[in-house]
């Protein structure tokens, strides 16, 4: 007999309690000196490892410290100096337009709401909320990415695909509070556990009990 919703929930409740207690200190793991760094790192870890995108920008950080910098960057260069992250190519290209739009379009200020955010080259909604709560402590939603879509599904709190959806779906089993804390709470569980290649069972971590698939 499938779960109703207000069964979900109560099962969502539990699992996030027991991630918090695993897991009290997860958080963003990029670093980064100001918000057009944020928003830098975040655009580069798309397909890329939190790991390999610190080693970039480590030294690329050095280099490029404001918008202005990004702006004036020249491409070639600057797609050499991110190559390691994949996808480089589009990556430069988003990264220096989006730059240039902060300039000239928010007076040098990185955006403080969805709408805006998105409106800039790269930026997605996974990279806008990752953005807005790190940045400003601006809670609108819940960022997807890799680990949380693959962690997500694999509890039963979604059937979806689609990130949007997927978010549509925790948004509606979590409380408001906890959309921030959750996003980093599923991806260390994603890499600690349920990680895509070699995944732990869930009955031999901290959900035991918890999992449908247990």
């Amino acid at each position: 007999m499938p779960e109703s919703l207000i069964q979900k929930k109560k099962r969502a409740g539990k699992i996030l309690a027991r991630l918090k207690k695993a897991y009290p200190n997860a958080k963003i793991v990029l670093n980064y000196e100001n918000n057009v760094q944020l928003l830098v790192a975040v655009i580069l870890s798309a397909q890329c490892t939190d790991k390999k995108v610190n080693e970039v920008t480590e030294k690329l950080f050095r280099k490029y410290k404001i918008v202005d910098d990004f702006a004036k960057a020249n491409p070639k260069t600057f797609e050499q100096e991110i190559r390691s992250t994949g996808f480089y190519h589009n990556k430069a290209k988003n990264i220096i337009a989006a730059a240039y739009m902060i300039r000239d379009k928010f007076n040098g200020k990185l955006p403080k709401t969805m709408q805006e955010l998105v409106e800039l080259p790269g930026v997605a909604r996974k990279t806008a909320n990752i953005v807005l709560g790190n940045a400003y402590g601006i809670v609108e939603g819940i960022a997807v990415d890799t680990h949380v879509r693959r962690v997500s599904r694999h509890l039963g709190l979604t059937t979806e695909q689609n990130p949007v959806k997927i978010e549509q779906d925790l948004m509606r089993l979590f409380d408001k509070k906890d959309w921030f804390k959750l996003t980093y709470l599923l991806i260390e569980y994603g890499r600690g556990v349920h990680a895509a290649k070699k995944p732990i069972p869930c009955k031999d971590g901290p959900l035991k009990g918890l999992c449908p698939k247990d």
